[in-house]
């Protein structure tokens, strides 16, 4: 079994073995707490750039299977495990991880003590890294260093364009037709369209590079942005879009980097929280119905209202009437949903679509087709 080794920007280097493909890699890395839905997490796109660290000590024992791929490929810069599973023992696995990470030329490191280096994350925060195998691993641990710091830092980094899907397509509804939306992909995940058609909407996919006239083409009931990684603040294009679609008044929804451009179209800033919230299990506080939920995360940047936070209303800086921050993290009161009152716009910081569970704000997709409805009956 070849060797490997993770180094991280401070200087701290873990030893372990290869695991997935030999070489070298580089990113953010970062930590997700899921007990399960690792194959969700590396085929969501919004980990593009990420080095992903499993604090669940073993992995991989059910297998991969084509179904539960949120899109198609592996997206992760990196992975990090403690303890692969040595066999796939479940009835809708078709093939091992191991295999899945090297047919994707993902390198990985396994064998190390994954409970200390999330605890070294959470604290000094996120950072960059590298994981080298094979004969890469060989290298004097100052040059891997150096290697490591040469790497672009997330904060600025805009990786809208390597994760979009390249043309616009479209997908039809499922059952009673209710509506159409029109998606910016961001990084969409699967699940998210599912949960769509499977509520009567036609999905119209656009690039994230669309304009207000490709946007307006569409003929959509809504507009949705998905989620997505990178910096919010690189990415003025999108945020100039959103705000051409709110002063049409066409209704709005966004998830994660959805939200953040919201946010940022709606005037309020955005910055990096010092490791994210990654995992399934966030308790979130939905302000508009009093319940605490279960909700599942990705996300390393957040946004800034001052004074919403309370649960007071606020003024969008931008001239878009009367804004409330509608959900806040109970970890942290970090804000994780933004309501606009004067116009039809809202969304989420968090996955309500999460296809690994759980699956308590699957609601959100059905205020979306209540809004549409309510517009389609208005004209």
């Amino acid at each position: 079994m070849s060797t490997a080794k993770l180094v991280l920007e401070d200087g701290k280097v873990f030893d372990g073995a290869a695991y997935g493909a030999l070489g070298q890699t580089l990113g953010e890395i970062v930590f997700a707490t899921g007990m399960t839905g690792y194959q969700e997490t590396l085929t969501d796109p919004s980990y593009a750039g990420q080095i992903v660290v499993q604090t669940a000590p073993h992995i991989g024992i059910t297998g991969v299977n084509t179904r539960d791929q949120e899109s198609n490929r592996i997206w992760v810069s990196g992975y990090v495990v403690r303890e692969p599973s040595r066999i796939v023992s479940n009835f809708r696995a078709e093939r091992s991880l191991d295999d899945e990470l090297q047919d994707n030329f993902v390198v990985g490191i396994s064998g190390i003590d994954t409970r200390a280096l999330t605890r070294h994350i959470r604290s000094l925060g996120a950072m960059r890294a590298g994981i080298f195998s094979g004969p890469r691993a060989d290298q004097p641990i100052d040059r891997l260093l150096e290697i490591v710091k040469e790497a672009p830092e997330m904060s600025g980094l805009s990786l809208s364009s390597t994760v979009t899907t390249p043309d616009t397509y479209e997908v039809p509804h499922m059952g009673q037709f209710v509506g159409r939306v029109a998606i910016l992909d961001l990084g969409i995940k699967r699940s998210t369209i599912d949960h769509m058609i499977n509520r009567g909407l036609v999905v119209t996919v656009l690039p994230a590079s669309a304009n207000i006239d490709t946007v307006l083409a569409a003929q959509p009931d809504a507009v949705f942005f998905s989620n997505g990684p990178g910096d919010p603040s690189a990415s003025e294009a999108q945020v100039r879009l959103l705000r051409q679609i709110l002063e049409r008044r066409i209704p709005f929804f966004g998830i994660c980097f959805g939200n953040q451009l919201l946010g940022r179209a709606l005037g309020f800033d955005t910055y990096k929280l010092a490791f994210g919230h990654r995992g399934i299990n966030q308790p979130i506080l939905d302000r508009t119905t009093g319940r605490v939920e279960v909700t599942a995360h990705n996300h390393g940047f957040a946004v800034r209202v001052p004074g919403g936070e309370a649960g007071e209303e606020v003024l969008s800086p931008a001239g878009f009437g009367k804004v409330r921050v509608s959900h806040i993290n109970l970890n942290d009161d970090c804000v994780e949903g933004l309501e606009c009152i004067d116009i039809p716009a809202f969304s989420v910081q968090y996955h309500p679509e999460a296809a690994a569970g759980p699956h308590d704000s699957n609601y959100l997709f059905d205020r979306l087709t209540t809004m549409i409805t309510t517009r389609r009956g208005a004209n």
